[in-house]
C-alpha cells in the first residue's frame, strides 16, 4: 500500500531527526588536537623546553587516565623563536584546519598581544598559558583568550613587597629587565609600587638588555657603579643565566640584593648568589604544601623519570592550563548533556571558571585574566636536594593585589596605602 504524503513527511521527519542525532553523537574525535606555543630553540628554551616538558608529562598523565570523556590529546608544539610573524602565521594555520580544537598560547607576551585579537577572530579557545603582560585586556575584550596563570600587576607587586620586608632599610633600588613589554610593564609596576610604598627610594637605573644578549659586561659595570641596595630583574631563560654567570665573578650580588622574579626556573642551571630571591610567577611551586595537597608530587615524579631533572614553574603553569582546559571540556559536556561540545561551548565553560590546579586555585575574572596567588621565597641550600630551593616563603592572596576590571594598574596602584606592606603576609609564613 503506498503511504499518503503526510506519512512520507513524518517518516522522512523522523528519518532525518534519528540521523542529525546520531551524527552529532558521532561528533566526539578521535583525538583533542592542541596546538602548544613555546620556546623550544634559542636562549629562551631554558624557560620554553621545560614548559615543552611539562605538556608531554601532563599530556601521558591525562591520556593514561582516559583522556577527556575518553578521548586522547594530541599535540601540535610550535616554536615561538621563529618570530611574532611566523607564531601568528602557525597559529592561523592550525586554526584553519578543522581538526584543531584548542590552543595553549604563547610563553611570550608580545606574542599574546599578537594572538588574542586573532584567536577572537577565529573563535578558538586560547589559554595563554605564561604571557603575564598587564596590557592584555587593557584595550578590549578577548571573549575566546583566556590567562588562567597571572599577571605582570600582581606578580611584580607582591616582588617589592617581599623585598622590602626582607630590606627594611632599601634606599636605591636597580633594574634591569628585557627589552620588550614584559620587562617594561615590570619596571613601571615596581617603580610605582615603590613610589606608594616607601617613597624615599630612588631608581638609580633603569637597564633593557635587547633579548639574547651575549654580553652583560655593559649592564654589570653600569649597575656596579650605581652601587644599589637591590637588583630588581625579571630577565629570564638564557639571558638571566648568562647575566648570573658574568656578573657573579665580578662581586656585584655580594653589595647588592638580588631579586630574580623568574629565578627559581634556572635554580639547577646556574649557580644562584646565596640568598637570592626568587618566584615563580604566580603559585607554580611544586614544593609547596598547597602543590603537595594537590597531587604536584606524583607529577614530578613521571616528569623526573621521564626528563631527569624537577619540573620547574614553567613545567607547572604549563601542566596547570592543559587541568584546565580539560575541567573546562569536562563542564562544557555536562552542560551539553553528555554529549561532545563545540569550541564555543568549551569557551563558555571557561568564563568565569574555578578551577583547581596543581598548585592552587585560579578564578577568571569577566574579563578572562585570572586571579593566582604569588609565591616567593630566598633561595638556600636543603638536606636532600643538589640545587638550592625556595625558603622563607611567602604566599600572598593574588585577589588583593589585583586592580578591579576595567581599572587603569598603574593608576591603581597609584590609590593603595603604605599600610598595604603591613597587613601582607611575612617572609617564612608559608610552606
Amino acid at each position: 500500500m503506498r503511504k499518503s504524503p503526510r506519512a512520507w513527511s513524518l517518516v522522512t521527519v523522523a528519518t532525518m531527526f534519528a540521523l542529525s542525532t546520531s551524527a552529532f553523537a558521532a561528533d566526539k574525535p578521535e583525538s583533542v588536537d592542541v596546538g602548544v606555543f613555546t620556546f623550544m630553540s634559542g636562549g629562551p628554551a631554558a624557560y620554553g623546553v621545560p614548559g615543552q616538558q611539562g605538556a608531554e608529562t601532563i599530556i601521558d598523565e591525562i591520556n593514561a587516565a582516559g583522556g577527556i570523556d575518553g578521548v586522547p590529546i594530541k599535540a601540535t608544539f610550535v616554536d615561538e623563536a621563529q618570530g611574532a610573524e611566523g607564531v601568528i602565521s602557525e597559529y592561523r594555520r592550525l586554526g584553519e584546519d578543522p581538526s584543531t580544537d584548542f590552543m595553549i598560547a604563547a610563553l611570550s607576551s608580545g606574542n599574546c598581544l599578537a594572538l588574542a585579537p586573532i584567536a577572537d577572530q577565529m573563535k578558538m579557545p586560547t589559554v595563554g598559558w605564561n604571557c603575564d603582560t598587564h596590557q592584555l585586556y587593557q584595550k578590549g575584550d578577548h571573549p575566546y583568550f583566556f590567562r588562567p596563570n597571572g599577571n605582570t600587576v600582581a606578580e611584580f607587586m607582591a616582588y617589592v613587597l617581599y623585598f622590602l620586608d626582607k630590606n627594611p632599610d632599601v634606599k636605591r633600588v636597580a633594574i634591569i629587565n628585557p627589552d620588550y613589554s614584559f620587562g617594561h610593564d615590570a619596571a613601571e609596576i615596581v617603580t610605582a609600587t615603590l613610589k606608594v610604598m616607601k617613597p624615599d627610594v630612588q631608581i638609580v637605573a633603569e637597564l633593557f638588555p635587547k633579548m639574547g644578549s651575549s654580553s652583560f659586561q655593559t649592564e654589570i659595570s653600569r649597575l656596579s657603579a650605581a652601587r644599589p641596595d637591590v637588583i630588581f630583574s625579571n630577565l629570564w631563560g638564557g639571558d638571566l643565566e648568562n647575566f648570573v654567570r658574568q656578573a657573579s665573578p665580578r662581586g656585584l650580588f655580594r653589595t647588592s640584593q638580588a631579586v630574580f622574579a623568574l629565578g627559581e626556573s634556572s635554580l639547577q642551571n646556574v649557580d644562584m648568589p646565596d640568598g637570592a630571591i626568587v618566584g615563580v610567577l604566580g603559585d607554580g611551586y611544586w614544593r609547596s604544601s598547597d602543590a603537595t595537597a594537590n597531587g604536584a608530587d606524583a607529577f614530578a615524579a613521571d616528569y623526573r623519570a621521564k626528563f631527569g631533572k624537577d619540573p620547574v614553574f614553567p613545567s607547572m603553569k604549563m601542566a596547570n592550563s592543559f587541568e584546565i582546559m580539560k575541567a573546562a571540556y569536562e563542564k562544557a559536556i555536562a552542560d551539553n548533556g553528555g554529549e561532545w561540545p563545540t569550541k564555543d561551548q568549551v569557551a563558555a565553560a571557561l568564563k568565569e571558571g574555578t578551577f583547581t590546579t596543581l598548585t592552587g586555585e585560579v578564578v577568571l575574572r569577566s574579563d578572562n585574566d585570572g586571579i593566582v596567588d604569588q609565591v616567593i621565597g630566598t633561595t638556600a641550600t636543603v638536606d636532600g636536594v643538589d640545587y638550592p630551593v625556595m625558603t622563607d616563603m611567602v604566599r600572598y592572596d593574588g585577589a588583593k593585589l589585583l586592580p578591579p576590571v576595567g581599572e587603569d594598574p598603574i593608576a591603581w596602584i597609584g590609590t593603595l596605602s603604605p599600610d598595604l606592606l603591613s597587613e601582607m603576609p611575612k617572609p617564612g609564613s608559608y610552606k
